[in-house]
């Protein structure tokens, strides 16, 4: 049983009706506190029910019937109306405790406005300003609606209403949005993977707006796990990080509506939803019930690829990456720093390895390289269990791997570490510096890249040294992203050039020093 039906069943019928009667002469002394008030009030007008442009006159004889008190310059008109929505407010809320069911003694359309009206707050000395547009479609990377007052979402239609009082309001602007919540919108092949969402604003006394089923005192972010997301760059890119800069200012008191949800997916990510979010994930499109807000963000801040730009937001990628720390419970904050070769203990070096493409040939011999030169190297797979590999990737100084394979996983390097980047054949350049140099400097990681040459590719096995592959990279990038994804990252792996590679590794050393 509810604490509502407790309370409830506490009171005598003749208690609650004296206590109907408190509640109305308490509406009427806080009426005429407004009117004493009003004295010490100059050139001020209380503007009623401020929320969602409800204000000024209203039509028709109630809305011109006003009731003034004081005079002059000071005079504070108060809206008939505003009176009689403080007393069914505390009316609405008096049959709440009482268990009352509202739906039995009003029409749906006074249910829906007395659900507005005891949700969120309504009262302002602000008069209304124009209706600012709801959706942001201007951004790079993504799309994001933000609604403040009473927003319902109504998950299994995939319908978000914001309710407005003021039909001038509708007339004047678009009434309708339609965003995909993901953080990749130019491009076409991942947002076909990403639910589709209609923003509507509709009229509280209206017959489009849904009744609420479960209300909520908290903001809500709506986004998607669909598009790329469950590859490890996508998710940092597309979703957790975009999720940092959206949801951090609310200190953890936020609700994620996931969308495209899948289990794995957020058991993976647990320890940084956990920490962005005290509230229970909602799978957003299982609900056949209506979710009511006070506040709400449908899709994700995004400033450029796996990083944060710190001139459009209060927060960067130290931050971010401080975070990390502190949801996986990461002890180290610094890299080593080497003093002529003195440091305390040795640098540890991580080499990436795989089972699959872009793996290197001969690890064995770049890791007895790499302990002649000094380093303790660790040799180990990127693994499903974050929790674990980021204490790994934590623990060591430098690390190293081909394009693509596991070198997301810098977020949890220290600070001053070092990344050496393999690019192999295939005009890559581009994509080595946008997805991982960058950000890497982005994160006070110091960066390095080797490239290699012809000889350490093992496409050299499987075409001519005169094919288009080798001759025409960019020829085969023409040909489009299953192509080139086709040969130079799927069919590729590297036996680097010890001798040539070791130059790269003394100047991780030397980074170590400076």
């Amino acid at each position: 049983m509810s604490y509502d039906a407790l309370l409830s069943r506490s009171f005598s019928r003749h208690d609650q009706k004296k206590l109907g009667w408190a509640a109305f002469f308490g509406c009427l002394i806080t009426a005429l506190f407004f009117c004493f008030v009003s004295s010490f009030m100059h050139d001020h007008r209380f503007d009623t029910l401020g929320i969602m442009g409800l204000g000024g006159d209203f039509g028709g004889d109630l809305g011109d019937r006003r009731w003034g008190c004081g005079s002059g310059s000071g005079r504070l008109s108060l809206n008939f109306q505003a009176i009689a929505t403080i007393s069914l407010v505390a009316l609405v809320n008096l049959s709440l405790s009482a268990g009352v069911n509202l739906k039995s003694v009003l029409s749906k359309e006074e249910v829906a406005i007395t659900q507005s009206l005891v949700i969120f707050p309504f009262l302002t000395a602000t008069k209304i300003k124009e209706a600012k547009p709801i959706c942001d479609y201007s951004q790079r990377g993504s799309d994001v609606c933000e609604m403040d007052g009473d927003v319902r979402i109504h998950g299994s239609s995939s319908t978000i209403f914001v309710a407005s009082f003021d039909s001038d309001i509708l007339a004047r602007n678009t009434t309708s949005w339609h965003i995909r919540p993901y953080a990749r919108k130019e491009d076409q092949t991942a947002m076909e993977h990403v639910r589709k969402f209609t923003v509507r604003t509709a009229m509280v006394s209206g017959e489009d707006l849904p009744l609420c089923t479960h209300n909520h005192s908290v903001p809500a972010i709506v986004f998607s796990v669909g598009g790329y997301a469950g590859n490890h760059f996508h998710d940092f890119s597309d979703v957790l990080i975009p999720l940092y800069l959206t949801s951090r200012e609310f200190n953890g008191d936020v609700q994620f509506l996931i969308a495209n949800h899948y289990s794995s997916w957020t058991h993976k990510h647990k320890e940084i939803l956990e920490k962005l979010s005290r509230h229970e994930i909602i799978n957003i499109d299982q609900e056949d019930g209506v979710h009511c807000f006070p506040r709400m963000i449908v899709g994700l801040k995004n400033h450029k690829e796996f990083s944060i730009d710190p001139s459009r937001s209060q927060y960067s990628m130290k931050d971010f990456r401080q975070f990390l720390r502190s949801s996986y419970s990461l002890n180290r904050e610094t890299a080593i720093k080497l003093r002529d070769g003195k440091g305390k203990g040795q640098p540890r070096l991580l080499i990436i390895t795989r089972k699959r493409s872009r793996y290197f040939n001969n690890e064995g011999e770049i890791a007895n390289m790499a302990q002649n030169l000094g380093f303790e190297v660790v040799l180990t797979e990127a693994k499903a269990n974050l929790s674990r590999f980021s204490r790994i990737v934590n623990s060591c100084d430098v690390m190293m791997g081909v394009h693509g394979a596991g070198l997301t996983n810098i977020v949890f390097l220290p600070e001053n570490g070092v990344l050496i980047q393999v690019v192999p054949l295939g005009g890559m350049e581009w994509l080595a510096k946008t997805y991982f140099g960058e950000p890497a400097r982005d994160m006070n990681i110091r960066y390095l890249e080797y490239k290699i040459n012809k000889s350490e590719s093992s496409l050299i096995q499987e075409f001519p040294l005169h094919h288009e592959v080798f001759r025409d990279p960019y020829g085969i990038q023409r040909k489009g992203w299953v192509e080139f994804k086709s040969v130079y990252l799927d069919r590729q792996n590297v036996k680097l050039d010890v001798g040539r590679f070791q130059q790269t590794l003394l100047k991780a050393l030397q980074l170590l020093r400076d």
